[in-house]
């Protein structure tokens, strides 16, 4: 059986960085499923108790869900926006936690953050290290990627430092699943 692994980019924007690192990041992972998620393709309302109360859990939030629960693993690069998630991530976030609090299911991730700053989502990292394994994150193994458009052209990392830290978090991370 073929494991699956979905890669998650933290922002909704169409030249997402952050989606660009997780999808290569995924791409590096031998002998499995990679599902890129688009945040766009899922069509949420901003989270809202008296939403959920009218209408009850939106149908992309639970074809999202089905996808995250089918999954053996995450490989996720957040965006920093104001020093914390952005703010599409965070209604995916809150919309799927109402459905399953343990939202990342006690599996394993590879935990990124990106900007075009020299501090690489730092923030937005330390975040996300504090509230993922309480939501089901397992195993996180994180990096914060510096200087996107410096250190990735052309859909490669041209930085050699960065390019083996990533590739060594990859392969300790490809034992977890």
């Amino acid at each position: 059986m073929n494991k699956r692994v979905v890669t998650i980019g933290g922002s909704n924007s169409k030249k997402s960085i952050s989606k660009q690192l997780a999808e290569y990041a995924g791409s590096l992972i031998h002998n499995v499923e990679i599902i890129n998620i688009d945040l766009n393709d899922f069509s949420l309302p901003v989270f809202s108790v008296d939403i959920e109360e009218e209408d009850g859990i939106p149908k992309d939030a639970n074809k999202l869900n089905a996808i995250i629960e089918s999954a053996d693993g995450f490989v996720i690069a957040l965006a920093e926006h104001n020093g914390a998630y952005s703010v599409a991530f965070k209604n995916v976030l809150d919309w799927l936690s109402r459905i399953e609090g343990k939202v990342w299911r006690d599996k394993p991730m590879l935990l990124l953050a990106t900007s075009p700053g020299a501090r690489g989502g730092q923030t937005v990292l330390d975040i996300a290290l504090g509230r993922f394994p309480y939501m089901g994150g397992e195993n996180v193994r994180s990096m914060s990627f510096p200087s996107f458009f410096d250190n990735f052209i052309e859909g490669e990392i041209v930085n050699e430092a960065l390019k083996l830290n990533l590739l060594k978090l990859v392969e300790d991370y490809q034992k977890e699943i």
